[in-house]
């Protein structure tokens, strides 16, 4: 991998983690109307986020042993983006229906994130463990790289949390601001997708002048 394909995992991976954290943070706003807002709404949307994530890292490293490439890698994105459009389109039907079924607001707040946010969230889990098998190309220095990988991701979260709480909620409803989500995840997926083919354009102008 060249210095500017290492550049664009990093931030793809900066952003995968911005995205996820802006998504369950706005958990708690979509379940708040029906099931309240006490510790145990947000201790259903983190146990939610937490196994799903645990699956997708699971998943993406498996996937990632496979002839890891970057369109595969962009087409997760793309994937986690499809699968994020329902949450803005469907939550209100599925919040009502399952509020409707389900008295005790802890269950029906587990089943209500798991129906929202399971799948998105296993196939964003997938990004990181697929970002480190990209990146090693050394065994020696693959811890270094994982960390790197996991601190830039991090900070991902953290701005995502900070920016969303503080100003995306103020500025923006809830379904607005998924829908952004959903559309930059596409974009960054046609952005990995599309990165082999602009790079090897690029070689074929610099062989050209040669």
């Amino acid at each position: 991998m060249s210095i500017k394909t290492n550049a664009l995992i990093y931030f793809l991976a900066f952003c995968s983690g911005f995205c996820i954290m802006g998504i369950e943070l706005l958990g708690g706003r979509i379940l708040a109307p029906y099931f309240g807002s006490s510790v145990h709404i947000w201790g259903s949307i983190i146990t939610v986020f937490m196994l799903s994530l645990s699956f997708g890292y699971l998943l993406g490293g498996k996937l990632s042993t496979k002839n890891a490439s970057l369109t595969k890698y962009g087409l997760i994105f793309l994937v986690a983006s499809i699968m994020v459009v329902p949450i803005a389109l469907f939550s209100q039907p599925i919040m009502e229906f399952i509020f409707t079924h389900i008295e005790d607001t802890r269950y029906g707040s587990l089943l209500a994130s798991t129906a929202l946010f399971f799948i998105p969230t296993v196939i964003l889990g997938m990004i990181s463990p697929y970002s480190v098998r990209l990146l090693v190309t050394d065994s020696e220095k693959s811890g270094q790289v994982a960390g790197i990988l996991y601190f830039v991701s991090t900070l991902g979260s953290a701005l995502g949390t900070i920016i969303t709480s503080f100003y995306f909620v103020l500025a923006f409803d809830v379904n607005t601001i998924i829908s952004a989500f959903a559309s930059t995840l596409g974009l960054l997926g046609l952005l990995g997708v599309l990165a082999i083919v602009i790079n090897n354009i690029a070689g074929n102008k610099e062989l050209a002048h040669a």
